[in-house]
């Protein structure tokens, strides 16, 4: 039997080191679903594993495609599948480490492409183009203001989709995208939100003390490319642009990073399928994933 175990939950909970641990454990490889730490030119500011950690389990779909690239979920499906394919010929368990959960819904549900009418997808693209973002927020509020709240409103790339998705009548997805026979074990990492927060607090703090300031600065004047529309990255651009102070950006990147994790939460919640453990507790993990029984 093939095994995919899931490690997710929301920034800065642990799932790095948990990954680690549970791949050495079952000697298996991981695979990132984080749709920014697949860009090369970004680090710091994706919070990326460090070169210890890389080298502790081999980790795949992390900096191997350019800022330059538009990069999607099915995107993401269509290279993972093809990884796991030739990755599960010699091999049954691998670990899928993230917190970003169109990747992981895309992964295990599909994506259905013939959802959207073109004449749906144009009219999205009209409004961004000629009004910008936020007209494109405010359409998705008035329309779904519950998916709103659950979506990244600061990605141009996340709200066109939401939009598209509403306005189509919510398709649903295939129920599964994998094989069948493939065991999913998920496994979520939840920490208090006061001790989240100030975890988060302190690793945007670590970063810049790491040179996010200055990554920021090399990738300024690539500022409109897509993949740059996140946390961390805008914030800066913005000081640099002086629209804000620096010390202004640096609170709305905690700010703005607090609210991701929360929506990352509300995300994951949905989910029956995952059982949640706090990040420490190694033995309730190990006995979710049978270690005891070989798995």
């Amino acid at each position: 039997m093939k095994n995919l175990v899931c490690i997710l939950g929301p920034t800065a909970s642990g799932k790095t080191s948990t990954a680690i641990w549970v791949a050495n454990r079952l000697e298996a490889e991981i695979i990132s679903a984080d749709s920014r730490q697949v860009f090369a030119e970004m680090n710091i500011g994706t919070a990326k594993p460090s070169a210890s950690e890389l080298s502790a389990v081999p980790h795949h779909f992390i900096g191997h495609v350019s800022i330059q690239d538009y990069y999607s979920a099915g995107r993401y499906v269509e290279e993972v599948n093809t990884f796991l394919e030739s990755y599960f010929i010699t091999k049954n368990k691998i670990v899928l480490c993230g917190g970003t959960g169109l990747y992981f819904n895309a992964l295990f549900h599909g994506i259905d492409r013939d959802s959207v009418s073109e004449h749906i997808r144009n009219g999205v693209n009209s409004l961004i183009e000629n009004e910008g973002l936020e007209a494109l927020v405010d359409a998705l509020r008035k329309t779904d203001p519950t998916l709103a709240s659950q979506v990244e409103l600061t990605n141009p790339r996340r709200v066109m989709r939401a939009l598209e998705w509403v306005l189509a009548g919510k398709p649903e997805k295939p129920k599964r995208n994998l094989p069948e026979d493939w065991k999913i074990t998920k496994i979520g990492l939840e920490v208090p939100r006061d001790i989240l927060y100030q975890r988060i607090n302190e690793r945007v703090d670590i970063m810049l003390e790491a040179g996010l300031w200055k990554e920021a600065e090399e990738l300024f004047p690539q500022r409109h490319l897509y993949s740059l529309q996140t946390v961390g990255y805008q914030e800066i651009f913005k000081s640099i642009q002086g629209i804000i102070s620096e010390k202004r950006a640096i609170e709305l990147i905690k700010q703005h990073t607090r609210n991701y994790a929360k929506r990352q939460m509300t995300w994951f919640k949905r989910d029956p399928e995952i059982q949640w453990f706090a990040p420490e507790d190694q033995a309730g993990i190990a006995a979710a994933l049978g270690f005891s029984q070989g798995i």
